[in-house]
C-alpha cells in the first residue's frame, strides 16, 4: 500500500512544481525581491532512519524564492505487525546554500506536503525545526493529525519577521532541517497498519521552504 505511492522520480516534475509557487509566497508586498543572480541549493550531508543517502533531493523555483525537498523513502508506519522502530522516523538536512554576493537570506514560511493513511483512533505527528551551522536550534514546530484520515495533509510553519532568523553576512554557514514524522496505533485497531509519509519520488509530495531576502550592509 505505501509502495504504491511512488510513482518514478523526475527532475522535471520537481520543476513543474516550483514553477507553480507564487514568487510573494511567504512574503508581504514590502519584502525585497530575491536575487536576479542564481541561487543554488546543494545537500552537504544527510542522516537519518527517514532519508539514508540519495533518497533526498533539492531544486530552487526558478525566481528564487524558495525551494522544495522531495524525499522518496520517509515514511513512518505502525499497527499491522510493523516493528515499534518504525513508528518514528527523523531526516537531519544540512544543505549549503549558494547566494549572489550581497544578500543574506532567512526561512519565513515552510509548507509540509504528505499522505497519511490513519484508521480511526490512530495519531499522526509531524515536527520540523531549523537552524544555521554554528547556531542556536530553533524549537520544533509540532504538527498532529488524529485518525480516520486517508488523503494528503499539508503542515505549514510561519515565522513573523521580527523573529526571522538570517544567515550571517559574508559567511557560509550550512542551513539545517531537522524532521521528523511519527505514527501511533493510539486507540485503533493494533492489527491494522497506519502511516505517515513524506514519500514521493514523481515531486507531487515535497516540502516547499519560502526565502526572504534583504541586502548586506556595504563595508
Amino acid at each position: 500500500m505505501i509502495k504504491s505511492l511512488r510513482t518514478g522520480f523526475t527532475a522535471a516534475a520537481v520543476t513543474a512544481a516550483l514553477v507553480t509557487l507564487s514568487p510573494s509566497a511567504g512574503a508581504s508586498s514590502s519584502a525585497p525581491a530575491a536575487p536576479a543572480d542564481r541561487v543554488t541549493v546543494d545537500i552537504a550531508t544527510v542522516n537519518g532512519s527517514g532519508c539514508r543517502p540519495g533518497s533526498a533531493a533539492v531544486a530552487v523555483s526558478p525566481d528564487n524564492s524558495a525551494f522544495t525537498v522531495t524525499y522518496s523513502e520517509y515514511v513512518a508506519q505502525a499497527g499491522g505487525g510493523a516493528p515499534a522502530v518504525e513508528g518514528r522516523k527523523n531526516c537531519l538536512l544540512s544543505l549549503v546554500v549558494h547566494v549572489p554576493q550581497g544578500y543574506t537570506y532567512a526561512i519565513a514560511k515552510a509548507d509540509y506536503r504528505g499522505f497519511g493513511s490513519l484508521q480511526p483512533g490512530a495519531v499522526g505527528t509531524q515536527k520540523a525545526s531549523y537552524y544555521f551551522q554554528g547556531m542556536s536550534q530553533t524549537a520544533y514546530r509540532t504538527h498532529r493529525f488524529n485518525g480516520a484520515l486517508d488523503d494528503n495533509w499539508q503542515a505549514t510553519d510561519i515565522t513573523g519577521i521580527e523573529a526571522l532568523v538570517w544567515s550571517p553576512c559574508g559567511e557560509q554557514r550550512n542551513f539545517n532541517i531537522n524532521t521528523e514524522l511519527r505514527a501511533e496505533v493510539g486507540t485503533s485497531d493494533p492489527s491494522r497498519t497506519s502511516f505517515m509519509a513524506l514519500d514521493s519520488t514523481d515531486g507531487s509530495i515535497n516540502s516547499v521552504y519560502h526565502f526572504s531576502w534583504k541586502q548586506c550592509p556595504q563595508r
